[in-house]
């Protein structure tokens, strides 16, 4: 255990000085993105959403949970934070440079990484709502957890277990809790509350009917012209 906290410390130290041997403008963009990017998330999240409107109940479910089932991954990082007091390496690994972005207080704890636990969960969770988009996701997760060692907030170990974390409890979540939602979608779209209806979407068959009287003109015009 001893030795892989050793490398994880040595690791640290090579990617704390890599920081600081890069341009500005290239420490400014890991900066930005080490928040920016739960931003982006977000944004996935509500177009999974919106894309998911006239798609099965099911797909309807998925894009829901998804931002649910990272906010549990959350949570579950925020637990064992809570239970392992682990002090941020910006203060505590002797000769390393200073961190590119404010060391948090004390009692701040740094194992494991909560940024990294986000990422995890919701880079999973869209891959599982969002046929195809694992290839961006996945990416972003990985630039995230980098992101706060690179700025010297986190040992790798940190962003590591919180990747894991995230995405175990993500995985965990959708697929448990697929059915009971989807057999809420289900319900919601049959509701005569148009609000909820909004929310939820109508689904494909409505999508289908809206265009069934414009793919049924022309036959029926054929029909006429026969007489």
């Amino acid at each position: 255990m001893n030795t892989l906290l050793d490398l994880s410390d040595r690791l640290y130290l090579d990617v704390a000085d890599f920081a600081h041997s890069t341009p500005h403008w290239f420490q400014w963009l890991a900066e930005v993105w080490t928040e920016a990017g739960l931003l982006l998330f977000g944004v996935l999240f509500l177009a999974g959403w919106w894309r998911s409107r006239e798609g099965s109940s099911r797909a309807m479910a998925l894009a829901l949970l998804a931002p649910l089932a990272t906010a549990f991954g959350y949570v579950v990082s925020e637990a064992f934070k809570s239970l392992v007091d682990e002090e941020r390496p910006c203060r505590a690994v002797a000769g390393a440079p200073a961190s590119l972005v404010a060391c948090p207080p004390h009692g701040d704890w740094s194992f494991p990484s909560n940024h990294s636990a986000i990422a995890g969960a919701a880079a999973i969770a869209l891959a599982l709502s969002w046929r195809g988009i694992v290839w961006l996701t996945v990416p972003m997760a990985l630039l995230m957890a980098f992101s706060r060692v690179f700025v010297g907030v986190h040992y790798p170990h940190d962003v590591t277990v919180g990747l894991l974390v995230g995405a175990l409890v993500a995985f965990v979540v959708m697929r448990a809790a697929r059915r009971p939602v989807g057999s809420l979608v289900e319900t919601a779209r049959s509701s005569r509350n148009s609000a909820v209806v909004w929310c939820a979407g109508r689904g494909q068959a409505a999508h289908a009917a809206t265009h069934a009287p414009a793919h049924s003109e022309q036959p029926r015009r054929a029909r006429h012209g026969a007489y």
